[in-house]
């Protein structure tokens, strides 16, 4: 992702259900040698740093479900939300490298957070051995159709250049994924709208369906089912290419803004020096898994798509989405609070 190129609630609590089961399958060694234990024999944490209903908690319990079929211990979603998830990630950064908690962790608590918080305990690279990046979730700019009944990204645009700042767009937080998409919009367009954050994407959601606020430009997974439910409208989805799952919401890009790009992206991360048999085991798994017939189609219908790569691919990418979000982030002069 760049800056320029790089209650609905009822489904997405569903699809939160789908976590907590006991797993099955084969372990592998923690450390060779008699008397060492294998990996996993009790439960594993995942901790999602936002509160419940967003696209990380979303992919997280999907995830997470599949595992059961492969694994032989629980896996439990946690979530610790705060400080534009900094909480979470830090209880993850200090936790024992043992693999039993990790980070389901994504663009704003590893590539925006660093450029955001100046003193954070932890380094978003050298504190996490990642795992995996996940899935790409383009974001889909979205009004309550009461204050926009009709037009699109460049009708927006004409109206909040006649009256800056009269428009709200609400976000998860101050540095969430929504927030900093929202900017490299205005960044490319020119305007200036007015950022209502909250303590995470459900209340979010839930205000801007009731119409306290107008528009928010965030991922999929909790955005296109009330948008199918006709409670939101879409404008425009920020990926070079329409969702497959939503073909008939057309890109930023292709509106006036060309060569807009502002995706979120998730990733498996565990505290550093985590044992290498055991980032490789749920680097293999959750491949399988996100590669599957069984989850990729699902994701698929909820705007996100399967991106799975190597741990090292992962670090890779982390590092340069570190670099263009800071970039935004010191442009927009943006601030925690």
């Amino acid at each position: 992702m760049s800056a320029m190129r790089s209650p609905a609630i009822s489904r997405r609590a569903a699809l939160g259900g789908l976590l907590l089961a006991p797993l099955a399958a084969p372990r592998i060694a923690r450390a060779q040698g008699a008397g060492q234990g294998a990996w996993p024999d009790r439960p594993v944490r995942i901790v999602v740093p936002f509160t419940p209903g967003g696209s990380t908690d979303i992919i997280a319990r999907a995830l997470a479900a599949e595992l059961q079929d492969t694994l032989g211990q629980p896996f439990v979603v946690e979530n610790r939300g705060g400080a534009g998830g900094t909480i979470g990630t830090e209880v993850v950064a200090h936790a024992p490298a043992d693999g039993y908690t990790l980070l389901m962790g994504h663009i704003g608590t590893l590539a925006v957070n660093p450029s955001l918080y100046r003193n954070l305990s932890y380094d978003t690279v050298q504190s996490f051995a990642p795992i995996t990046l996940a899935a790409v979730v383009p974001n889909v700019m979205v009004v309550n159709p009461r204050k926009m009944p009709s037009g699109g990204i460049s009708e927006l645009v004409a109206m909040a250049k006649r009256r800056p700042r009269s428009l709200t767009y609400g976000s998860g937080g101050n540095g969430s994924a929504a927030h900093i998409a929202m900017a490299a919009f205005c960044l490319a367009t020119g305007v200036e709208m007015e950022h209502i954050p909250y303590r995470g994407t459900a209340p979010m959601m839930n205000d801007l369906i009731g119409g306290t606020i107008d528009l928010t430009f965030t991922g999929g997974p909790p955005i296109l089912p009330p948008v199918r439910a006709g409670m939101l409208r879409a404008l425009g989805v920020s990926s070079d290419h329409r969702l497959s799952g939503a073909p008939d919401i057309p890109t930023v890009a292709e509106q006036g803004v060309p060569g807009f790009e502002a995706n979120q992206w998730y990733g498996l991360v565990a505290p550093a020096n985590t044992p290498r048999p055991i980032v490789d085991r749920l680097n293999a798994e959750c491949a399988r898994i996100l590669k599957g017939e069984k989850l990729r189609p699902r994701l698929e219908s909820e705007g996100a798509e399967a991106a799975p790569g190597t741990p090292e691919a992962f670090r890779d990418f982390i590092t340069a989405e570190r670099a263009r979000w800071g970039d935004v982030v010191r442009r927009a002069d943006l601030k925690p609070d």
